[in-house]
């Protein structure tokens, strides 16, 4: 169970990562590019991936989870672990099978 928690934390923290410092971030150079639709939004994730402030935020968040998973009181743990991690996680994983669909679908022959 250890090792599930210790993924959960590192899958949301990547996640929360790449969206809380600001949106601002991926979308910086959508007006400047060539691209269009979701090539432009792919190219600003991954910039931002490669950023150290991104590993950054990533270690913190993952720090801050899983010494929320290691709570001794039941109600903290659900409250600051248990429902974060699986609401980030679950929202990511469809918006990436989302996004996976989306170019498989539209993709120009």
């Amino acid at each position: 169970m250890d090792y599930f928690k210790r993924f959960l934390c590192g899958l949301t923290s990547i996640f929360l990562a790449e969206c809380v410092p600001g949106p601002w971030s991926v979308f910086k150079g959508v007006s400047r590019e060539k691209a269009t639709g979701l090539a432009a939004l792919a190219g600003g994730l991954a910039e931002s991936a490669f950023s150290p402030l991104f590993w950054v935020v990533a270690i913190l968040f993952f720090a801050l989870l899983y010494t929320a998973s290691r709570h001794r009181n039941n109600f903290l743990r659900v409250f600051l672990f248990w429902i974060p991690t699986l609401t980030v996680s679950v929202f990511c994983i469809a918006f990436v099978t989302l996004y996976a669909y989306l170019f498989m679908r539209f993709r120009q022959p």
